[in-house]
């Protein structure tokens, strides 16, 4: 099936939440570039549908559970020998506004797909990955990672934690020779905007990503492999790495400024 420029020809795949949406787009782009790609998702027909069209393998599993991550991973190396690129990009939304209505369901199935995915699945494919030399992971984001997000604050809330989470991984991820990024994109035309929340969109002329730009996007991170790159994509924008202001230090008694805090190797108190 490879049509592209040859970019992944060699490396195998996986991509979670990959039968539809955003994650479809970078099945198909992955595959597009020479890569063997396992699809997984919740959904095991429609997984298993987008793998016999496109000449991937599927893999049903649930990403909120460790031990389903760790026998997807375990199953890419199997059927590839490998793993290279893992995109981490299940998710789902509360569809709630008003916190005091927030169900506990609701809530409880965002984290354990928005960011208990992403942790699992890091624990999952790491390990994989560095027996077969190194990999990149990118994870998706939103740019409810960066902004706040009052139409669903919980959604926002997760996709924060994810940043979080990312940012802090990166150096003892690329000490084992694994990069780990996060693609940030804008509103996209996917089953999770919905058709009549993309209508809106659409009525209001205000344009929206489609699937693939961002699975560009994705492929671009995974390509570039720099650990802890935060890419903001919107459309009419070129791919854009996000650059974050620090933070101030402290100061001693004196008014003298303070260099970077020691390293215990523990979170300080």
């Amino acid at each position: 099936m490879a049509t592209g420029s040859g970019r992944f020809q060699d490396k195998a795949a996986l991509v979670t939440g990959g039968a539809s949406g955003i994650g479809l787009a970078v099945v198909e782009a992955l595959r597009a570039e020479g890569a063997d790609v396992l699809v997984v998702d919740r959904d095991e027909d429609r997984a298993s549908a987008v793998a016999e069209r496109t000449g991937a393998r599927a893999h049903a599993a649930d990403v909120s559970d460790r031990d389903a991550m760790r026998g997807a991973a375990e199953d890419a190396e199997k059927a590839f020998g490998r793993l290279d690129v893992a995109h981490l990009n299940a998710g789902v939304t509360t569809g709630e506004t008003v916190i005091d209505q927030l169900s506990t369901e609701a809530y409880r199935r965002a984290l354990s797909v928005n960011v208990d995915g992403v942790v699992f699945g890091v624990q999952a494919v790491a390990p994989v990955m560095e027996r077969s030399g190194g990999g990149s992971i990118v994870v998706t984001g939103s740019l409810a990672s960066l902004v706040a997000y009052p139409v669903d604050p919980i959604y926002a809330l997760t996709k924060h934690a994810v940043m979080g989470f990312v940012r802090g991984v990166a150096q003892q991820l690329i000490d084992r020779g694994i990069a780990i990024s996060v693609v940030c994109p804008g509103f996209v035309r996917t089953p999770l905007l919905g058709e009549e929340y993309a209508g809106m969109f659409d009525n209001a002329d205000f344009p929206l990503l489609e699937p693939e730009e961002v699975g560009a996007t994705v492929l671009t991170a995974a390509a570039t492999a720099e650990p802890g790159a935060v890419y903001v994509c919107q459309p009419g924008r070129t791919n854009e790495s996000y650059k974050f202001r620090g933070v101030p230090g402290p100061r001693t008694a004196d008014k003298s400024a303070v260099g970077a805090p020691p390293e215990p190797g523990r979170t300080p108190r």
